[in-house]
């Protein structure tokens, strides 16, 4: 035990969010508000027999962070197959630069961003010739 299991992105704008998330990554969403009761939408982010886990978009129950406000969660990475193509995708659906592409060398490149509803997250695009 100890494995995280589920995500939860808090959004002010849940279609905007679920645009955001879907163009970006290919997210698809299921609607889960009678189970929750609120706004809250389940996000499949890849196969079953993909790594990794599955989420939620929930609607945001207080205040959103400001504007380089330091983070308080956690930041949540996405794996791409392409980094610089991801990154153009998240700039034309709305999303802004908090952190440049950098190489984590000899495994991956990594970044962060922020996406339209103020969260930061990372992408991460293996690589083993990253330097």
């Amino acid at each position: 035990m100890g494995r995280i299991v589920h995500f939860e992105i808090h959004v002010n704008d849940m279609e905007r969010a679920k645009t955001f998330y879907g163009e970006v990554f290919g997210w698809s969403f299921q609607d889960w508000s009678d189970y929750a009761g609120m706004p809250y939408f389940g996000a499949v982010t890849g196969n079953e027999n993909e790594h990794g886990i599955d989420g939620a978009l929930m609607q945001r129950p207080s205040a959103p962070p400001e504007t380089h406000q330091a983070l308080n969660a956690f930041a949540c990475t996405i794996g791409v197959g392409n980094y610089d193509l991801t990154e153009a995708k998240i700039i034309e659906n709305g999303g802004k630069l908090a952190m440049p592409k950098f190489a984590l060398p000899g495994m991956a490149w990594q970044g962060y961003y922020i996406d339209p509803e103020g969260n930061t997250f990372g992408i991460h695009q293996p690589d083993v010739n990253a330097k």
